[in-house]
């Protein structure tokens, strides 16, 4: 079984189209003049229109690269921002056109979470801060918020998967070392992937249901909220999914930010929920808090990690599904250092036998793309053709990834003119 396993994987890193010193890709700066942001999300029923969220309260819009005087939402007041605390994603209904529906998640005044949900207005672009709900954690009488024992690890993503729902990637509660062991607690929701269904009427007195297939919910590996997806997070700074619908897998990656030593990106193939990915028992494929006993085994090792002499937070990004970065890109996962201000790709090499994958092909892409000027990412984004753009924190700028400049054509049937 070992040896045709790792044949199958050879033939897929031969059938890897090469990447070559003239597929070095580029970027350009696609919109500027944000304050702080922290993501870039395409507009599902115009694409010339993409979402700019800012982390102190704001989500900004950008048509045809032109940022315009009118935000979309305006939540200055309602959010406390500063470190890792802000307005920190948001997500469009999957029926967004009808519906007119999305979702945000943001730290409140009093340093808690929030995931709230709004309709758009007569205008689509702009929202209805009036119809704002906040969910209720746990039923009708649960709390509005998801408490926060610390000021760091917030989390904040929010990405619907292929399966329609909605996930909710969750921090430790922060400090170091997750003092209370809260992300192999099951009945805590921190240090948690949580997987909702959003798809309920107004009246819903909680805002969403839980999916009857969460892999807790009749017990699972362990007792546990049944919301929980996943455990054994840190805090994971962006995750995304391989579009299938753009040839992709539908699988999970996670950028999971390490402590004092490793940064991790982790696979989850798609709807194999129930795993556990160690913090804080493990950094990356390290022990770290040895000592404590996991929720359950096994725990799961990341694919890909890098230590602290390379960069010190990591930034999760998307498997390229596009098409003007090449062939030679395509398939390969984008992801960054916030601190370092770096970027690279991988190849992933999936087993058909199982989905699960493997880091190969380390490309470093930071030079190529601007160096020192990209400044500290913050976030990646997609827009309605699957092309990728990248989110400086610091710099306060969109940059689209472009493809290989081209030559010109080589001129053919020269002739001679005598004059």
């Amino acid at each position: 079984m070992r040896i045709v396993l790792s044949l199958a994987l050879v033939t897929l890193v031969a059938l890897a189209p090469p990447i070559h010193a003239q597929d070095r890709l580029r970027s350009r700066v696609y919109a500027s003049g944000f304050t702080f942001p922290v993501a870039f999300v395409q507009d599902p029923t115009d694409r010339t229109v993409q979402y700019v969220v800012e982390q102190g309260g704001l989500i900004r819009v950008v048509r045809s690269g032109t940022v315009q005087s009118q935000d979309f939402l305006d939540l200055t007041r309602a959010v406390l921002s500063g470190g890792e605390r802000g307005l920190l994603g948001m997500a469009f209904a999957l029926d967004y056109a009808i519906s007119g529906r999305f979702f945000v998640n943001f730290t409140n005044t009093a340093g808690h979470t929030v995931v709230a949900r709004f309709h758009r207005s007569a205008d689509p672009l702009v929202g209805d801060a009036s119809s704002r709900f906040d969910f209720r954690w746990g039923g009708a009488s649960g709390p509005t918020v998801i408490a926060q024992p610390f000021a760091n690890h917030n989390g904040g993503n929010l990405a619907f998967g292929p399966d329609g729902f909605l996930y909710v990637g969750l921090g430790d509660g922060g400090s170091a070392d997750d003092p209370a062991n809260r992300a192999q607690n099951p009945s805590e929701m921190l240090g948690k992937m949580l997987r909702i269904d959003v798809n309920v009427p107004d009246s819903d007195p909680s805002g969403y249901r839980v999916p009857p297939d969460n892999p807790f919910v009749g017990g699972g590996p362990v007792a546990a909220r049944p919301e929980i997806w996943s455990f054994g997070l840190r805090n994971p700074w962006r995750y995304t999914f391989d579009d299938p619908e753009r040839g992709g897998t539908g699988a999970m990656l996670i950028g999971d930010v390490g402590q004092n030593r490793w940064e991790e990106v982790d696979y989850e193939p798609r709807g194999r929920g129930g795993r556990n990915y160690g913090w804080s028992i493990r950094e990356g494929a390290h022990n770290e808090v040895a000592s404590r006993v996991p929720a359950f085994r096994p725990l799961v090792e990341p694919i890909h990690e890098y230590d602290h002499g390379t960069g010190q937070s990591i930034t999760g990004g998307y498997v390229y599904r596009g098409r003007a970065l090449g062939v030679s890109y395509q398939g390969r996962y984008f992801f960054a250092d916030y601190v370092a201000a770096r970027v690279w790709s991988i190849a992933l090499d999936v087993d058909p036998s199982t989905g699960e994958a493997h880091a190969a092909g380390l490309i470093e892409h930071t030079a190529d793309l601007g160096g020192s000027q990209i400044g500290n990412i913050s976030s990646f984004g997609l827009d309605a053709d699957g092309e990728l753009y990248i989110v400086s924190h610091t710099r306060g700028t969109i940059l689209k990834m472009l493809g290989p400049s081209t030559a010109p054509p080589t001129p053919t049937s020269l002739k001679i003119v005598r004059p």
